[in-house]
């Protein structure tokens, strides 16, 4: 499960730092065996078979602005997705900022449930207020769990609400191999997801709320008087 967590992370980091391939319309890429580019002459997309050697049960890697898919392994297989769960509760966030419903402003309260979160998280206390800037910082660059139910609490008034929006969303993308139990990451039985289905969201993501990246290219920042870094 780590070993797919991680890759998934690469995988998701790469398509915000790497540039995108440059392509004729009646060409297409797809790695060789020498893991370089090289074109194969179709006018649709080809996936790759190429073996890397890849230790993680399950990868994806596609082009960003076309969804191409370049490689892929076992690219539908259901896995706990842990904290790239996020990715959807990031995008639902950015939609309600993006829609006028919240703004970054916004002060949002922690809940005696968010304060209990555990795992990965900034400590939060039910006394203090974080701006939604600030909770999209924890969440993109410290994965907290305690200001992600803090949001998903504030967006849908509860946490169950915020995961069937999460589950319908995931429906409306076409993510056929998902389902969401929590909006943060944490193992539930019957919680998964996989690398197919993480990449339509990380690229629905990327493509409509651009402004993500703003967060997610932090590589180290001040928050309240703690300091958060990626990890």
């Amino acid at each position: 499960m780590r070993k797919f967590v991680y890759v998934i992370l690469f995988l998701f980091i790469f398509s915000f730092l790497a540039l995108p391939f440059s392509y004729c319309a009646s060409e297409d890429f797809m790695w060789s065996s020498q893991d370089t580019p090289s074109v194969v002459t179709t006018s649709t997309s080809v996936t790759s078979t190429t073996n890397l050697d890849l230790e993680s049960g399950s990868a994806i890697l596609i082009e960003q602005n076309s969804g191409m898919i370049l490689y892929e392994k076992n690219p539908h297989e259901k896995l706990r997705p842990a904290s790239v769960t996020k990715v959807m509760t990031i995008l639902l966030i950015m939609e309600a900022l993006d829609s006028g419903k919240i703004t970054l402003t916004d002060k949002i309260p922690c809940t005696e449930n968010a304060a209990s979160m555990g795992g990965s998280q900034i400590w939060l206390d039910v006394r203090e207020e974080l701006t939604v800037d600030e909770m999209l910082k924890a969440i993109c660059v410290a994965s907290a769990n305690d200001c992600t139910v803090a949001m998903a609490e504030y967006l849908e008034g509860s946490t169950s609400s915020f995961v069937e929006k999460m589950n319908a969303k995931a429906k409306e993308l076409g993510m056929n191999d998902t389902c969401f139990k929590n909006c943060h990451g944490l193992d539930e039985d019957g919680h998964v997801t996989s690398s197919y289905d993480i990449s339509l969201m990380s690229r629905e993501l990327l493509i409509n709320h651009p402004s993500i990246t703003k967060y997610t290219t932090i590589w180290m920042d001040s928050l309240r008087r703690w300091k958060v870094s990626a990890c």
